[in-house]
C-alpha cells in the first residue's frame, strides 16, 4: 500500500494561486499514474487532474487552463499548481495513485471572494 501526504493548502482570495504538494511513499513513482481529486462540502469527490506514467495529463473541464499537475519522480512528489482560483474551487484536495495508494487526509483549500 502506497501512502500519500498532501500539503500546501490554505486560504486565498479569488484570483490568487496555490501550489499543492504530495509526498508519495512509493520508492519509484515514474511508472504509475498520479492524480489529484477534490471534495467540496455536500458534494462527491471528483477527479481534478491526472498525470499518466507516459507523461500525458488530463484535467477536469472546469480547471483547464488554470491548474497544472506535475511530478518530480526523483523526489517522489506530485504537485498541483492552481492559478486564477475561484470560490467554487474551495474543497479538500486529495492526492492519489490509482490502484496503488490509500486516501490521505487531504489539504483544505479555501478561496474567498
Amino acid at each position: 500500500q502506497v501512502q500519500v501526504v498532501e500539503s500546501g493548502g490554505g486560504l486565498v482570495q479569488a484570483g490568487g494561486s496555490l501550489r499543492l504538494s504530495c509526498a508519495v511513499s512509493r520508492s519509484v513513482i515514474s511508472g504509475i499514474a498520479m492524480a489529484w481529486y477534490r471534495q467540496a462540502p455536500g458534494k462527491l469527490r471528483e477527479l481534478v487532474a491526472i498525470s499518466t506514467s507516459g507523461g500525458n495529463t488530463n484535467y477536469r473541464e472546469s480547471v483547464k487552463g488554470r491548474f497544472t499537475i506535475s511530478r518530480d519522480n526523483a523526489k517522489n512528489a506530485v504537485y498541483l499548481q492552481m492559478n486564477s482560483l475561484k470560490p467554487e474551487d474551495t474543497a479538500v484536495y486529495y492526492c492519489h495513485a490509482p490502484g496503488y495508494s490509500s486516501w490521505g487526509q487531504g489539504t483544505q483549500d479555501t478561496v474567498s471572494s
